[in-house]
Formats: C-alpha cells, structure tokens, sequence
C-alpha cells in the first residue's frame, strides 16, 4: 500500500505549452474547438471524455463521466437516461459544471452553465446511429437504480432485443441534454506552478470578457 507521505512527495514539473492572450481566440467556443481537436490528433486517451457536476436537492454535489457528443455556438452536449442520478438533479436543479483534462496535453477546461434537454429531433437522430447494442442497452438499464444482480441487465437486454429485433426506437427516458455556457476556464500547467489560466465570462451584450486569473 502506498503511504500517505509517498503521495505527498509526488510532484511533475508542466512545461509542454503555454497560454497567452495575444495567442488564445477571443471566443471561448474557438479556443475550446482548437483544444479539443489538438487533443485529438495528439491520441490522447477518450479526449471526448468530460467530467459532469450537478447538485441535487440536498445540495450535495455529485460528479460522472461523460462523453461530448456536439458542440456549437448553443452549447456543449450529451446523451443520458434522464431518470438516471443526474437527470433527476438536472430535473430539480438545471445548472451544471463540465471539466475536460488532457494530462498528456496538461490542460483543462471548466465550463459551468444553464442545462437544458436538446430537441426531439436531435435525441433521434443521435440514437438511430449508435451502435445496435448500445441501443438495446439504452431500454435494459434502469440507470442509478438498485438491481438484485448484473443478471437482470442481460436479461432485460434479451427481452428487448427480442421484442425491437434490429429496429429499437428511442426510448422516452432517454436522449440529449445541452449545457449553455456562460462561463469558460481554460489552465494550461506552467513551470514552478505559474500555471496560465484565463476566464471567460457572458455579458450582457453578447460578448465574452476574457480575463486573466491566478493559478
């Protein structure tokens, strides 16, 4: 077992990039689209993979993994059974915290902002092309519940396969959300812990108010 005093002696020195805000863009979404698509063609493992933070009705905050399905000027989204843990707190609460870190790239973004279900149309669309078995999957588990064993998610995967055959149609607990921005962070890891943060904020005339913070 690893002792505590071993894990406070772990440290790593970040000097792979930095973040200015002569080179960064203007707009959040640009900067975010840049980041993402560097962290894709750097193979950096599931770079669509985004921590989700919301808060129930008991106020405690509660974080999963998630991953990004879309994004444009709108927001930022992804697809879930909406009677799941977050879909319950979402329900009560529509406000919500993202956060992707690419530690090979060192960096992270934190968006926070105003949820809301994406269109009908959208949640269609987007479940007619996942796979046949993620499909079936999406009617067999009755996500956050407690069941008696991984037996009942087979089985009902088995119920519904033969009851859809190849063609399941969406089911109505399920499908997209979309996270509004209205604020952005972007860190980049620095030497001696003089790392690059900058803030993104809305205003209200549409614009976007870039902001320099310390690490």
């Amino acid at each position: 077992m690893t002792r505590n005093t071993d894990i406070a002696d772990l440290r790593k020195s970040y000097e792979k990039a930095e973040l200015s805000e002569s080179a960064s863009h203007a707009d959040p979404l640009q900067q975010f689209d840049q980041w993402l698509k560097e962290a894709i063609s750097s193979e950096v493992p599931e770079p669509n993979a985004m921590t989700l933070a919301t808060v129930g009705a008991d106020l405690r905050p509660t974080t999963r993994v998630v991953l990004v399905k879309g994004y444009d000027e709108r927001g930022i989204v992804w697809y879930t059974n909406y009677n799941s843990q977050k879909g319950r707190q979402l329900a009560g609460n529509p406000y919500a915290a993202l956060q992707f870190h690419w530690v090979e790239l060192e960096r992270v973004v934190r968006i926070e902002g105003l949820v809301e279900k994406v269109s009908d149309e959208e949640s269609d669309a987007y479940f007619h092309s996942r796979p046949l078995d993620s499909r079936i999957g999406a009617w067999a588990s009755p996500q956050s519940e407690v069941i008696d064993s991984r037996t009942v998610l087979v089985t009902n995967a088995a119920k519904f396969g033969a009851q859809f055959l190849l063609k399941p149609p969406r089911p109505p607990h399920w499908g997209g959300y979309r996270l509004r921005p209205d604020t952005w962070q972007f860190w980049q890891g620095r030497k001696s812990r003089l790392h690059d943060r900058l803030r993104y904020s809305f205003q209200a005339d549409g614009s976007w108010l870039r902001e320099r913070l310390a690490p």
